[in-house]
């Protein structure tokens, strides 16, 4: 499958990068890079659309300086790219997330390696960041868990490393469906079930912890389907969006009988934890 990349300037970079990530991520884009002047941002070429990038509000913003170009990039070149530009992931000293390439580091308890590609989810974003940090905080043990929007994978399998029962990894996007499936493997958990699909694969199953790290749009219009499929004092948990978000996310979750139990901010990021109520 081909990719195009967008090589983007950024000024002022912060919080402009961030924003422009977040809007490229409603119209497609999958995978970004961090670079010290902006960002490379990459959708699959059948979803391409430059008059969608044209429409993006922040270059309409007068408060920004965002310059950009685009190229084809082949399938077979995004190793070199990834392998480049990822680093390993510490998360609170207690989980490690890097590539196979990467030394393994003492005193880690949950070892996850990640062959990310053009997946979203190695840790560094701050959505994947908070949504680990979150985990490692909860007990999952015996829990059944499901991770919607899975991206590589690594929420999933950290879920199966800290000894939950029944875990169900789901992703709209084939090349995010066969990367889990090869995190899975390598990760020894190879019980974790991998779907390709959106909520429509959700089943009459109720799970203890649903974890839905998606944009703003998607958790809008998906939040009941989600709530649907969790037990009573269940945990459902949501990033991929700004703290701008927040009041827009807790009104739909209360419309649900949802309560707020947890959240927490990283760049301007937020996870919000949310438990279901009768």
């Amino acid at each position: 499958m081909d990719y195009i990349e967008l090589s983007a300037k950024v000024s002022p970079l912060e919080p402009g990068r961030d924003i422009f990530i977040a809007e490229l991520a409603e119209i497609d884009f999958e995978s970004f890079v961090e670079t010290e002047e902006g960002l490379l941002a990459y959708v699959q070429q059948q979803f391409f659309d430059e008059s969608k990038i044209a429409s993006v509000e922040i270059l309409k913003n007068s408060n920004f300086s965002i310059t950009y170009s685009s190229k084809l990039v082949k399938d077979q070149n995004w190793n070199k790219t990834w392998e480049e530009n990822f680093n390993p992931i510490n998360v609170e000293g207690k989980c490690l997330v890097r590539a196979p390439f990467h030394e393994i580091e003492k005193k880690i308890t949950y070892d996850i390696v990640i062959n990310p590609k053009m997946s979203f989810g190695t840790g560094h974003h701050e959505t994947t960041y908070l949504m680990i940090k979150r985990l490692l905080e909860l007990d999952l043990s015996n829990k059944n868990v499901l991770d919607m929007g899975c991206g590589t994978g690594v929420l999933a399998i950290l879920a199966k490393m800290k000894k939950a029962n029944k875990v169900v990894a789901i992703d709209i996007d084939e090349w995010a469906y066969n990367n889990t499936l090869e995190n899975v493997e390598t990760n020894n958990c190879n019980d974790i079930e991998v779907l390709m699909g959106g909520a429509e694969q959700l089943t009459s199953f109720k799970y203890d912890v649903f974890i839905a790290n998606i944009n703003r749009n998607i958790l809008l219009n998906d939040m009941e389907k989600y709530v649907n499929s969790i037990v009573i004092n269940g945990n459902l948990l949501l990033s991929g969006f700004f703290s701008t978000d927040k009041e827009l996310l807790l009104k739909k979750a209360d419309e649900l009988k949802l309560k707020l139990f947890y959240e927490e901010t990283k760049n301007d990021w937020m996870m919000l934890h949310l438990v279901k109520y009768e």
